[in-house]
């Protein structure tokens, strides 16, 4: 079982102090950035392992980190089970250990026809879910009691 998470993450704001009154402490913000701890290694072992509009592996059998991609259509497996069919994480890029950048793919009942979860959303990937998502291997694990979906076992 893989040993992975996403990197932390904070908001960083900066201010401006009106100083024209002296006795002002009117603060308005100036800028807000997003801070993500720093994922170690080269360009080369930054891989995206699953695109937002498929919920399968981006990486061929043979290409490294397949079986690790496998395992992350299975986590998206169970979220989307557990959810009752409502909600999944996709956009699964990082290395082997951390994972930046996800994107929650949300049934069109969650938001309300609202953009909650912005234009990364693809609603229709959570519709369709059932019919493109391939079970694999993880997907078997006993205890799970998962509902086979797609085509042949990946």
């Amino acid at each position: 079982i893989p040993r992975v998470r996403f990197v932390e993450a904070g908001l960083a704001l900066s201010y401006y102090q009106d100083n024209s009154k002296p006795a002002s402490k009117v603060t308005s913000a100036r800028a807000c950035f997003l801070l993500e701890e720093v994922i170690d290694g080269r360009d080369e072992d930054f891989v995206k392992y699953i695109h937002n509009m498929d919920p399968n592996p981006l990486l061929d059998p043979d290409e490294s980190g397949y079986d690790f991609a496998l395992f992350l259509a299975f986590t998206q497996h169970v979220q989307y089970a557990k959810t009752g069919g409502l909600v999944f994480i996709s956009d699964y890029q990082g290395n082997d250990k951390l994972l930046t950048d996800p994107q929650i793919m949300t049934h069109p009942s969650v938001s309300e026809q609202k953009d909650m979860f912005g234009g990364g959303n693809i609603e229709k990937a959570v519709s369709e879910f059932e019919t493109r998502h391939i079970c694999n291997h993880f997907c078997k694990w006993p205890g799970f009691e998962l509902e086979e979906f797609g085509g042949e076992v990946a």
